[in-house]
C-alpha cells in the first residue's frame, strides 16, 4: 500500500531590507493570490508607534487584512517566541477562510522561527543568571556584555547587535545553562524541514539607491512628527530600557528629548544606524535557505514585473490557486 504523504499548506514570504518597498509589493501580491498579510516586524505590533516604525496605513492596505499590527501597548514585551505563537494562530485562522497567508516584514529571525517551527522551550532556571547579567549590563554597559558573548559564541555576536541587550543576555544565559552555543542550537533548528509549501522572496536594490531611500524616509518621518510621537510615548512613561523603545528612531529621539544629544545628532545616528541595519538584514537573508533574491534592477525597478515573476513561479512550481 502506498504511503500517503501529508500535503503541506502554502505560504508566501516577502521580505528584504528596510525601505526597499516590501509593504506595497506584499499588498499587491495578496491581491493576486487572495491573501491576508501577517506583519513580521518587531515594532509595528505596538500601538502609538506609527511614524518611527513606518507602519502601514489604512489607505495603503487597500482593503487587504493585516495582522499583528497595533496589538500591544509600548510597555508590553514582545519577542520571537511571542511572534511565533501569535503568527501560527493567525495562519490557522487565515487558512480556515480559504485564504493565503502572506508574511511581510524585515525581521529575519521572526520569519525563520515561523518557517521552520524553531523550538523556543525555555531551559529550567531560577532566573539568577539573567539577573546577574542584567546587573552587569547596568554596571558596565551593553558593549561589555557583547564582548562576553563574543568570547563564548562569536557566531551569535556577529548577528546580534550590542544594543539588543535582551538577545545578548539570552545567548550568554543559554550557554551558561547548557554548555552549548545558542548559535549551534539555532543552526540545528534551521536544519528542520518546514511544515509549509513556501515561496520566500527577498527584495533588494542597488545599495546606494537603498541608502538614499533610507535617508529620505528618515527625513519624511521627521517631517511627519517623529519627535512629537516619541514625546507622547515619553509622557506615557516609556523609557529607553523598554523593548519597544529600542527600535531605530525611538531611542535616538528619546536621547534628544532627554538632553543627551542635539536633534541634528539624533537624526544623523538614525540614518547611519538604519543603513547599518539594512546591511545586516541582507547578510541574514542571504544566509537563509531557499530564499529567492529579487533585485529591483533586474526587473527595471518595475513592481508589476516582479509580481509577474512571483505569479509565474507559483504557477510553475506551486499551483496554489
Amino acid at each position: 500500500m502506498k504511503e500517503e504523504t501529508i500535503k503541506k499548506r502554502p505560504l508566501l514570504i516577502i521580505t528584504g531590507p528596510t525601505a526597499v518597498g516590501k509593504t506595497s509589493l506584499s499588498i499587491q501580491a495578496a491581491k493576486i493570490f487572495d491573501g491576508e498579510i501577517i506583519s513580521a516586524d518587531s515594532m509595528q505590533v505596538y500601538r502609538g508607534m506609527d511614524i518611527g516604525s513606518a507602519k502601514v496605513t489604512k489607505e495603503e492596505m487597500e482593503g487587504i487584512p493585516h495582522h499583528l499590527i497595533d496589538i500591544l501597548d509600548p510597555w508590553e514585551e514582545f519577542d520571537v517566541a511571542a511572534f511565533q505563537k501569535m503568527a501560527k494562530q493567525v495562519i490557522e485562522d487565515i487558512y480556515s477562510r480559504g485564504k493565503l497567508p502572506v508574511i511581510a516584514g524585515g525581521t529575519g529571525f521572526y520569519i525563520q522561527a515561523l518557517l521552520y517551527d524553531i523550538n523556543f522551550q525555555e531551559t529550567e532556571d531560577d532566573g539568577s543568571i539573567r539577573k546577574e547579567l542584567e546587573n552587569l549590563e547596568r554596571e558596565k554597559g551593553a558593549e561589555y556584555l557583547h564582548q562576553m558573548l563574543e568570547s563564548i559564541d562569536p557566531e551569535s555576536a556577529e548577528t546580534i547587535h550590542a544594543n539588543n541587550v535582551k538577545r545578548v543576555i539570552r545567548a550568554i544565559e543559554y550557554y551558561r545553562q547548557t554548555g552549548k552555543k545558542i548559535s549551534q542550537h539555532n543552526q540545528e533548528e534551521r536544519q528542520k524541514t518546514s511544515p509549509y509549501d513556501f515561496l520566500y522572496y527577498v527584495v533588494n536594490m542597488d545599495r546606494e539607491k537603498l541608502y538614499r531611500r533610507i535617508e529620505a524616509r528618515v527625513d519624511q518621518m521627521m517631517a511627519h512628527g517623529l519627535v512629537e510621537e516619541v514625546r507622547k510615548l515619553k509622557e506615557m512613561g516609556c523609557t529607553r530600557d523598554m523593548v519597544s523603545m529600542q527600535g531605530l528612531g525611538y531611542k535616538e529621539i528619546l536621547d534628544y528629548l532627554n538632553g543627551v544629544c542635539t536633534l541634528e545628532e539624533a537624526v544623523y545616528v538614525i540614518k547611519r544606524d538604519t543603513r547599518h541595519f539594512a546591511k545586516r538584514q541582507l547578510t541574514w537573508f542571504r544566509r537563509e535557505r531557499d530564499t529567492r533574491i529579487l533585485n529591483m534592477e533586474d526587473y527595471e525597478n518595475d513592481q508589476k514585473k516582479i509580481l509577474q515573476k512571483i505569479k509565474k513561479d507559483c504557477e510553475e512550481e506551486k499551483q496554489w490557486r
